[in-house]
């Protein structure tokens, strides 16, 4: 298997414009699912109920995954599962409670203050993808850093399977792991709209609605968490996974191929890109991707995403022109395989998670690496973070003036507030200080 060229060693040009890049249309899937949000607005429950039976294939009794069954999950969960979940899980505290911003009070002059404090918002809902493959670790890399940040109100949602009628059993142990019990069986658009706009469960239980929703979704979950933005803050809209590494002639090609095509089995659509200085490795990939590929499990799936026109060998002049095209690309996950891969993963700027060296892959990124795997793609990292504490934390800005640090700046308001023709404003300084 060979991967599409893009030759840039003449000069890089237009990068973005010659970069491969996985597409999906919200626009348009926004437009489809905008009755089905609108339903579960007006409808609430019935409306999530009959979107699950009509795509998923089944109906719950409830939306509310029973207690007992999210139980049973974790009894009969796969100890080898449970452990690394369970080491995940820990690797994930460690990294989010390094995140927690810090308070300040900084004194403006004296007797004026500012002080900046952080609040976790009241309650989130956090999506769990079950599609072409099930994500326990979504629940880890959603939940943790809510908990760190404090939230009090943390519900999972995420779609039932047709052999149970709940949700994956692994998703519901983790859930149960992490001392989570709110759990829904829906999935998709239905799911997100059931969050944002909350319901009454088919028993009378009332289902509150979120200030925050995050997680990863197809085409349709990620047009109704832009429908819904506005109503509730949202991560980001994810589209296909994608990955990019920079790699020079000191790469290993087994690594570089094994690493590509663990991006690729996600998703037909998922774009795998390599930045390379060396033709010579380029080769060698190439090779290692035409014996490794039939051999994996996914093989239709990976094959169709390393073909398609998403992904690429892009050749360049210099590692200073890899760093060029990693920025313009902004991946979701870039891998630096090079000679000093520490001083050249230093002048990234744009990507959302990197991954430093040759004993760095992704996929321990995905799992146990202590980050997150909830990243911004199709080049939303020029502009956006992965999911953080952060996310689910709101900064307040705490305002004390006495009287003489009032005084000392009332003329500079004063003159402010006449120069915008908004005279009360200087009113209501100056008023303080008629007597």
């Amino acid at each position: 298997m060979k991967l599409n060229r893009i030759d840039l060693r003449a000069g890089l040009g237009d990068i973005r414009a010659a970069l491969p890049r996985g597409t999906s249309d919200t626009a348009a899937a926004a437009a489809t699912v905008a009755t089905l949000v609108a339903d579960v607005r007006e409808r609430g429950a019935s409306a999530v109920l009959d979107a699950t039976e009509k795509f998923d294939g089944v109906r719950p009794p409830t939306l509310r995954v029973p207690a007992s069954v999210i139980a049973e999950a974790l009894q009969s969960m796969d100890p080898a599962v449970r452990a690394a979940l369970t080491e995940s899980i820990s690797r994930a505290r460690l990294g989010h409670q390094a995140q927690m911003p810090v308070e300040t009070v900084t004194e403006i002059a004296v007797g004026a203050v500012v002080g900046q404090r952080w609040v976790p918002v009241r309650r989130v809902g956090l999506y769990v993808p079950g599609g072409l493959a099930l994500y326990p670790s979504s629940v880890v890399m959603n939940v943790v850093p809510a908990q760190v940040a404090g939230v009090d109100g943390i519900a999972v949602t995420s779609p039932p399977q047709r052999s149970t009628g709940w949700p994956d059993g692994n998703v519901l142990a983790a859930c149960a792991l992490l001392g989570i019990d709110e759990v829904y069986a829906a999935g998709g658009a239905q799911a997100i709209a059931l969050l944002g706009y909350g319901a009454v469960d088919t028993d009378g239980t009332v289902i509150d609605g979120v200030d925050v929703i995050t997680g990863p979704g197809n085409v349709y979950v990620t047009a109704a968490k832009r429908l819904l933005r506005g109503t509730v803050a949202i991560d980001s809209e994810a589209g296909p996974t994608e990955i990019a590494v920079i790699a020079d002639d000191s790469a290993n090609p087994v690594h570089v191929a094994a690493d590509l095509i663990s991006q690729a089995e996600h998703d037909p659509l998922a774009s795998s890109v390599l930045i390379t200085t060396s033709e010579t490795l380029a080769a060698q990939v190439d090779a290692e991707l035409t014996v490794r590929v039939p051999a994996t499990k996914h093989a239709a799936r990976v094959a169709e995403a390393l073909s398609g026109r998403q992904s690429a060998t892009v050749l360049v002049s210099s590692i200073d022109d890899a760093v060029a095209v990693a920025d313009a690309y902004a991946a979701e996950h870039l891998e630096i395989q090079t000679v000093d891969a520490a001083a050249v993963a230093a002048r990234i700027r744009n990507a959302g998670a990197i991954f430093v060296g040759s004993y760095t892959p992704v996929s321990v990124g995905d799992y146990c690496a202590g980050s997150n795997h909830v990243l911004p793609t199709t080049g939303s990292a020029r502009f956006s973070s992965g999911l953080n504490v952060t996310t689910f934390l709101k900064s307040l800005q705490v305002v004390t003036y006495d009287a003489g640090a009032l005084r000392e700046v009332a003329d500079h308001v004063l003159v402010l507030s006449k120069a915008e023709d908004l005279p009360a404003h200087g009113e209501a300084v100056s008023a303080r200080f008629e007597s």
